[in-house]
């Protein structure tokens, strides 16, 4: 999945050029390229779909040049996740009534890719043998308050354990009584289903979009795909795949992950996964020069000398047309903050 905008990326994510397509933590691949080389390492190239908003087809075809035209599924409206996987579902079950897919966000960052394979491998054989819904889990290592929780079962010790309930963003008490507990997780926002399980829980749970979409059968995956869903998927319900169907089953299990992850949604996570501690400070290709300065995030665009003397814990982002100065702690502020600029400069700077 890679439609999203990554507004509290801004200025560097923008509506034209969201997050995913940048190269964010300089290693030389976009997390998008970095998202497709992890999974091509399961996944076959051919079998593999990008789902995405209709304007960032040309940026996708440049960055991933090995998939097709055909293999990006254009979304012509936002309407979050839910929609999306179940085309994705649809146009697979096409092809394979048989298929077991993964979803995946584009702006994640794996860092043990070989214990990431190892446990896709583990759910992908367990969903080919039963009727369930697994997402894998990342073990909390402090009380984000940024994430959303999986709950498990304590009493079961399988390796796929049964999802008791999802919970919301919570406050820093809950999330801190959450890691007590010892059976909570990270919400990563990965699944991992046959498109037989995922289509008939769409049936179930969202019949008016399976309806929606199921209208439309004939011509997926053929030149009147494009057409049908022009027409038919701005009717969509705007829902997430986690309040659509994921918090109503029965049959969700929980996979804990083996390997580290970070979900790169804000300049904070940005410097967490650069740095060792919150006190360093971040650089991401700038040329730093810094002084009394301790736990800033320095990003430029371009290798520039940046000097910062005297400041704390502020986010330093130098993009072309945009220089943003920023508080950390206030950085959830940030998405707010591209509303006022919107309105009061225009979208040449959003």
């Amino acid at each position: 999945m890679a439609g999203g905008i990554g507004s509290r990326f801004w200025p560097v994510s923008t509506t034209q050029f969201p997050k995913q397509f940048h190269d964010m933590l300089g290693t030389g691949q976009t997390l998008l390229q970095k998202t497709f080389s992890r999974l091509n390492k399961i996944v076959p190239e051919q079998n593999m779909q990008i789902l995405t908003n209709e304007r960032y087809l040309d940026i996708c075809l440049s960055q991933v040049p090995e998939i097709t035209e055909s293999q990006v599924v254009l979304e012509p409206a936002m309407r979050n996740t839910a929609p999306c996987i179940l085309l994705a579902a649809l146009k697979i079950h096409k092809e394979n009534p048989n298929g077991v897919m993964i979803v995946a966000p584009s702006d994640h960052w794996i860092e043990d890719e070989g214990a990431f394979q190892n446990d896709l491998e583990a759910c992908f054989n367990a969903c080919t043998e039963q009727d369930i819904l697994v997402t894998l889990g990342i073990h909390p290592t402090f009380p984000n308050t940024g994430y959303g929780y999986i709950e498990s079962d304590k009493q079961d010790d399988a390796l796929l354990k049964k999802v008791l309930q999802f919970r919301e963003k919570p406050n820093y008490a809950t999330a801190k009584q959450f890691i007590a507990e010892g059976n909570f997780f990270w919400n990563a926002g990965i699944f991992i289903w046959s498109v037989n399980s995922i289509i008939k829980a769409f049936k179930e749970m969202m019949p008016a979009m399976y309806h929606l979409f199921s209208e439309g059968i004939t011509s997926l995956n053929t030149q009147k795909e494009k057409a049908f869903i022009d027409i038919s998927y701005p009717n969509a319900e705007n829902i997430s795949i986690d309040f659509a169907i994921m918090e109503k089953a029965e049959n969700v299990l929980v996979k804990k992950a083996t390997f580290d992850w970070n979900d790169l949604g804000t300049w904070g996570a940005l410097h967490d996964k650069i740095t060792d501690n919150s006190t360093e400070n971040a650089v991401v290709r700038a040329i730093p020069h810094l002084r009394d300065a301790k736990g800033n995030m320095v990003y430029t665009s371009s290798e520039k000398l940046v000097v910062v003397d005297g400041l704390d814990d502020y986010i330093i982002v130098d993009k072309e047309n945009v220089l943003l100065i920023f508080p950390k702690k206030k950085e959830q502020d940030i998405k707010q903050l591209l509303g006022e600029v919107k309105e009061t400069f225009g979208e040449d700077y959003t």
